[in-house]
């Protein structure tokens, strides 16, 4: 069996029938590569074959290589893929990944920030200028709202609730959720909308979105993470901090201080509880380090 033009073949399926990106592909190519390399080794020639027990084999050595058990998931599901075309294309009528389960993934905890990182990195910004106004309440948001950076790019002016310290947010799947904001955060992005947010559109019409450029326009991700970054760096913090990890503070906190489960998820956004639960490993963890730190057995 010519493993590398069926390979090619799938990649080719990828991108016209399925149009995934670029990055995707690259992914699947190399993971495939890697796959179809194994089979060539091991002198399999023909794809019935590949049996469970050979791809089994095949998790193992990646394992034996030292990818993590993301990496391993991740290539299981690109063999997998692989394996459904070949079935759908009518190459063989045996799918050999049906009778398995996908690796289990081991979850990473996310980082977080401490209160005085943030304090730190939220004192920053010069709010006696209309760019520093709007980074400031752009990091309040993040942090004093949980926002995924989508949703903090897509704020709206028009769904900023001053009166009842409430942002309606339009999430994944667009789904709608109204998540609270406390009394700095609400002040700091009433001072940007109402002082600094027309001095930044300037002449330009400018969108309803909350958080413009110096341009008026829209942020892109990136813009959001050079805003994060220089604040970070400028606050004297070296560890890596990126967006996302105010959304892992503000969940954490909350929880770390007895709020409820099931109000965290709601704040968040989130579908499945169990996505909110990582936030209560983390809390455990911090109370460990409490403990360690401050028992005279620890």
């Amino acid at each position: 069996m010519d493993w590398p033009a069926l390979l090619d073949a799938y990649l080719t399926y990828l991108a016209i029938e399925r149009s995934l990106s670029d990055n995707s592909i690259d992914s699947y190519r190399i993971d495939l590569k890697r796959y179809v390399e194994f089979l060539a080794g091991a002198h399999i020639t023909k794809i019935t074959a590949i049996t469970p027990l050979v791809i089994q084999d095949f998790t193992a050595l990646l394992n034996e290589l030292g990818l993590s058990s993301n990496s391993i998931s991740r290539n299981f599901s690109s063999i997998r893929g692989f394996h459904k075309y070949l079935v759908l294309e009518n190459f063989t009528a045996i799918d050999p990944t049906e009778v398995l389960e996908t690796p289990r993934l081991t979850r990473k905890l996310p980082e977080i920030l401490s209160l005085d990182e943030i304090e730190r990195i939220l004192q920053v910004p010069d709010t006696e200028t209309p760019i520093g106004m709007r980074d400031r309440a752009m990091l309040e948001t993040f942090y004093g709202a949980g926002l995924r950076v989508s949703e903090l790019i897509n704020l709206k002016t028009e769904c900023v609730f001053f009166d009842e310290y409430v942002l309606r947010i339009i999430g994944k799947g667009n789904k709608e959720r109204f998540v609270p904001i406390g009394e700095q955060g609400l002040h700091a992005l009433k001072m940007y909308m109402t002082r600094g947010r027309p001095l930044v559109i300037r002449e330009r019409a400018g969108g309803s979105e909350v958080f413009l450029n110096r341009f008026g326009e829209p942020f892109s991700r990136m813009g959001i993470w050079k805003i994060v970054r220089k604040n970070v760096v400028e606050a004297g913090i070296l560890r890596r901090v990126y967006p996302h990890i105010f959304r892992h503070s503000f969940a954490t906190h909350l929880l770390e201080n007895g709020a409820d489960l099931r109000a965290v998820q709601e704040m968040l956004g989130h579908s499945d509880i169990s996505t909110t639960q990582i936030y209560t490993h983390v809390s455990r963890q911090y109370l460990k380090e409490v403990y360690k730190s401050f028992h005279p057995r620890g």
